[in-house]
């Protein structure tokens, strides 16, 4: 039986999942402001302790709920971002677990010298 550990890695999302989910620029603002929560959703004044309420997240965005409601989920099925709900109000903070496994994946993934040897031979196909 797997330990902790290793469920995790096999719970993880895929690669592929990730870079859909930060492919969208909004997306990635979301992750930085996130990171920084204090300094771009100061106006928040209860809750920080679970992370930054959906709403404020919607004003910052200046979008419609429902358009950041999706985007919120493209980066929760990522794992990029987890969900407290508490009460009525949902909070979302950064899953620097995530982040960081993805990190040490794409760092490892492009370090790899058979990346060149892809490289050339892909390119007899079309830019």
């Amino acid at each position: 039986m797997p330990d902790a550990d290793q469920q995790a890695m096999l719970a993880a999302p895929s690669p592929q999942v990730i870079l859909h989910a930060i492919a969208h620029p909004l997306r990635r603002k979301i992750l930085g402001w996130l990171k920084d929560a204090i300094r771009y959703f100061p106006q928040q004044v209860y809750g920080r302790e679970f992370g930054v309420c959906a709403g404020q997240i919607v004003l910052r965005c200046g979008l419609a709920q429902s358009t950041v409601s999706q985007h919120l989920a493209v980066l929760k099925k990522a794992a990029l971002i987890e969900e407290h709900k508490i009460g009525p109000v949902h909070f979302f903070t950064r899953n620097e677990v995530t982040l960081q496994r993805f990190t040490h994946q794409l760092t490892g993934l492009l370090a790899n010298p058979l990346i060149a040897t892809i490289h050339q031979t892909d390119e007899h196909l079309p830019a």
